[in-house]
């Protein structure tokens, strides 16, 4: 049923390798394995645009980051990513962002890239066939401290969301992750773009997605977003490495969560520390794995008079 989201999730990762070269429709299909006309159409109804809208997407994003990390001439950037000349780059550049090359350059403002498409997830490959997991690949979940300084957390508290599914169900992803991308340059080496996470206001507990920054950034902050000051604190860090999103993720999410969510801290001479910090998320299977991070601090010894 969900072959064409693989099929389409393919030529997604193959225009990726591609987008400083001329990827042709003929070309990818050919690695696909599936006629143009089939693979055009498809594309558009799986992925919501044409494969020529997100190429121009995909290219234009790669060449602002190019233009806000790199000191190459802006003519070089524009060729290297299929425009004809610098005024090229330039019509496109200010359709899209609302301002020049040169502008960016000078002054990186929050501006909202193009992201690269996700369409083939876990449940496809398990509706298509698929084993649930791989035993041979996973392991039990298991913790570690780890201590993060004090820092500024740049993002979206939603109190009406308590996962990650609920909190895009009601916020518009492409924007606010094409946002986080545009700011990469300014994220906490820590708590890096795009981990999210769990807080608590009056009780009750929400989730918020957004990006780390130091603890003296003073720059921008994007429209819908807030900047809040994290206490610096030891924190409980409940782990599974990395493993196949496709096959495992599910199970892997659900050892480290029923670990984290049931662990007693006082056991190892803590307590919880989430009325001051929030719980970290971070989700990179194929790089780190999957983390939950709860806050602690040490229990205070009892004095005896």
């Amino acid at each position: 049923m969900f072959e064409w989201n693989e099929a389409v999730q393919k030529m997604i990762n193959w225009i990726e390798e591609h987008l400083t070269e001329k990827p042709s429709l003929f070309e990818m299909s050919q690695e696909i394995g599936y006629s143009p006309y089939y693979c055009s159409s498809r594309f558009h109804e799986i992925a919501g645009l044409t494969i020529k809208s997100y190429i121009s997407g995909r290219r234009l994003a790669r060449a602002a980051l190019e233009l806000r990390d790199t000191d190459k001439r802006i003519l070089d950037i524009a060729v290297k990513y299929g425009y004809s000349s610098q005024e090229a780059l330039t019509r496109a550049f200010v359709s899209s962002y609302g301002c020049t090359p040169a502008a960016y350059r000078k002054n990186p403002v929050p501006i909202t890239l193009s992201n690269i498409q996700v369409v083939f997830f876990p449940e496809h490959y398990v509706d298509r066939g698929g084993p649930t997991m791989n035993q041979t690949l996973l392991t039990n979940a298991n913790m570690r401290f780890e201590h993060i300084p004090e820092h500024k957390y740049i993002g979206i508290w939603d109190v009406h969301a308590t996962n990650y599914g609920e909190f895009w169900s009601r916020h518009d992803c492409d924007k606010i992750c094409g946002i986080i991308d545009s700011m990469s340059n300014v994220s906490h080496p820590i708590v890096t773009g795009h981990t999210a996470g769990w807080f608590y206001e009056s009780g009750k507990k929400g989730y918020f997605y957004g990006f780390g920054v130091p603890k003296d950034y003073d720059g921008i902050i994007p429209e819908e977003f807030e900047i809040r000051v994290i206490p610096a604190s030891d924190y409980m860090v409940f782990f599974h490495p990395p493993f196949d999103y496709l096959k495992d993720c599910g199970e892997v999410m659900r050892r480290v969560e029923e670990l984290a969510w049931n662990y007693k801290p006082e056991t190892n001479g803590y307590k919880w520390n989430e009325e001051l910090c929030q719980d970290y998320q971070r989700h990179y299977p194929e790089v780190i794995g999957y983390e939950v991070l709860r806050p602690v601090k040490k229990i205070e010894s009892q004095k005896f008079v």
